[in-house]
């Protein structure tokens, strides 16, 4: 790692560590003098081998062993107030850290959570935060711990016997070039694969676990979940070729540091062959003892060099994060004359695909008009619809609402133009009331109560034991699919928003819920521009106009009837549909 990068790091942590940067400082100072501390006590214990071996005043014993005892205490108190001021330091920065994402990610646009997964970003929110703490709550005092030893080490090794010091280097030097063949450029880039993996697992995971019911209900197994497993696999294969590539540098280090105290015997059969004085005995029961350090201080900078090398890769993660820009924000906000929407050959591509996904889409929807997006899955509708609220921003072409360019309008005034009904309904652990009044947070009780009577709600109220403040998710109370998406129903007839657009609302409904459902619709969308996309063909056939996608592509527009007569893909979708839902187990 060069000393470019290593400064970066270091100003990223003092950056979010504000004001409290000094105490890295400070902590550092504290556990380079524990350091120093802990070694004096080893001079001390030389010289009571001395006064041993020597016969001389038993009496000084007592004064030196004392004195040990003194700075090993001291040592270990200046240690526990380095500890305390790099965990505050720890905790502060990754409170800061975590509210920089959050911020962040509050301003991003929507589109990112479906590119990078939820289950990806939550993973930096948590993990990689969570790895800067412990770098400098626990490593940075170590690491500073593990670089002075060395050097005090070096003088105890060759201050005594130089010969023998000399010889118990011989492994030690050897040991650390094995260490540095596994640090370095290569080590950052095999680090980056392996967080990347975990990424990548952390967000399958999440969806597999969505998915659980259906897996359950079907009898099926991990296998089910393709990707999921795939990545499984591909880690596993990761990690042992990452585990092979390591083997012989490892047992390199690992036998090199535990080989130290064979140079010492070699030493002592060297010195023992023109006969044994008493310096010897004093020189070679010294070195039995202290070089275990030589080895402990090794192993730590070892580890240390590792925890740095997540933590580079930690940051690096936050900063992919902290450097998305958000779609950029109109300073003017013009306000839009109406809710006709205007599609003028728009083209969009997701990240790092290889083809647009909606290609040259020109759609016109007049104020009030209900028109429906349908067609083979990924088609590019959910996409068209995300546009037109700006999840993304379009490649090419422009999207207007009310002869306005939503790029010209404030994020504050999209939104109040817009509601969206996804398909997969999202309840909060807070009560129905909570729930709804996500939309308006200003309403009132009785506003909510005439939202969720318009959105078919009322069975729903009456069974729950406290009525709109029941909490959803506390003490068993649990919704169904159709139920929660009749909730987020009542959220948009709350908004009230000119514009609505439901994608695949009705997708998980069960008939009761379902009929429900499209009367809450009905309701909600009087009066209002209505973008529909759906699957089941009979919720569109009263649309004023339908626009058939395939491949990115607006195909065919018209009504159900011109559709039909047409005689394109619409009707032969409808033609299958039809039939679908005609047939009868044993027909």
């Amino acid at each position: 790692m060069g000393k470019t990068e290593k400064y970066d790091h270091m100003k990223l942590i003092r950056q979010y560590a504000g004001g409290h940067k000094n105490l890295i400082t400070l902590g550092r100072a504290l556990a380079a003098l524990s350091a120093v501390l802990t070694l004096i006590p080893y001079f001390l214990l030389w010289r009571i081998i001395k006064v041993a071996v020597d016969g001389e005043d038993a009496g000084q014993i007592n004064g030196y062993a004392w004195g040990a005892v003194a700075l090993i205490v001291g040592a270990l108190l200046l240690y526990i107030a380095a500890l305390l001021c790099t965990h505050i330091t720890a905790f502060r920065a990754q409170a800061n850290m975590r509210s920089s994402l959050m911020r962040r990610i509050l301003t991003l646009p929507l589109g990112i959570f479906d590119e990078d997964g939820t289950g990806k970003i939550r993973r930096i929110v948590n993990d990689s935060t969570a790895a800067t703490e412990t770098y400098i709550a626990h490593t940075m005092p170590d690491k500073t711990v593990a670089a002075v030893t060395p050097v005090g080490l070096l003088v105890l090794v060759f201050a005594f016997n130089w010969k023998i010091g000399l010889l118990c280097m011989i492994p030690a030097v050897i040991g650390f070039c094995c260490m540095m063949t596994m640090m370095g450029k290569g080590m950052q880039e095999k680090m980056k694969e392996y967080q990347d993996a975990l990424d990548t697992m952390s967000s399958e995971a999440t969806e597999y676990v969505r998915g659980v019911p259906v897996v359950k209900t079907f009898g099926q197994t991990v296998h089910s979940f393709k990707r999921f497993k795939d990545c499984i696999d591909g880690f596993g294969k990761w990690a042992t070729d990452y585990t092979l590539m390591l083997r012989f540098p490892m047992t390199g280090f690992m036998t090199c540091v535990n080989a130290i105290f064979a140079f010492i015997v070699i030493a002592a059969f060297v010195v023992s062959k023109d006969g044994v004085s008493n310096a010897d005995i004093l020189n070679i029961m010294y070195y039995i003892i202290i070089t275990p350090l030589i080895t402990i201080a090794l192993t730590k900078i070892a580890y240390s060099g590792e925890a740095e090398m997540t933590l580079i890769d930690a940051l690096k993660r936050v900063d992919r994060i902290m450097e998305i820009e958000p779609l950029a924000e109109s300073s003017n906000g013009q306000k839009p004359k109406d809710s006709g929407i205007e599609l003028k050959d728009v083209s969009y591509r997701y990240k790092d695909a290889t083809r647009d996904a909606v290609q040259k889409v020109s759609i016109s929807i007049k104020p009030g008009e209900h028109i429906a997006l349908v067609g083979p899955s990924g088609s590019g509708k959910t996409t068209i619809a995300e546009l037109v609220v700006r999840f993304f921003d379009v490649t090419e072409g422009t999207i207007e609402i009310g002869g306005v360019n939503v790029k010209e309008m404030t994020s504050a005034e999209l939104m109040d133009r817009i509601s969206f009904v996804f398909q997969d309904s999202r309840l909060i652990k807070k009560s129905i009331l909570d729930n709804v009044r996500l939309s308006k947070p200003e309403a009132t009780e009785t506003e909510v109560m005439e939202a969720l009577q318009k959105a078919q709600c009322m069975d729903i109220i009456e069974k729950l034991p406290q009525g709109i403040h029941t909490v959803i998710g506390e003490k068993g109370t649990y919704l169904s699919g159709g139920e929660q998406q009749r909730i987020t129903i009542a959220r948009a007839v709350l908004k009230d928003a000119p514009i609505l657009i439901l994608d695949e609302a009705t997708a998980f409904a069960d008939p009761d819920n379902e009929a429900k459902v499209q009367a809450a619709f009905e309701e909600l969308a009087k009066n209002k521009t209505l973008i529909m996309i759906a699957h089941r063909l009979s919720t569109v056939v009263n649309a004023d106009k339908i626009f058939v996608m395939d491949d990115g592509k607006c195909t065919e527009s018209g009504t159900h009837e011109e559709l039909i007569k047409q005689n394109g893909l619409y009707a032969k979708m409808f033609d299958e549909y039809t039939r679908s839902i005609e047939w009868k187990v044993g027909a």
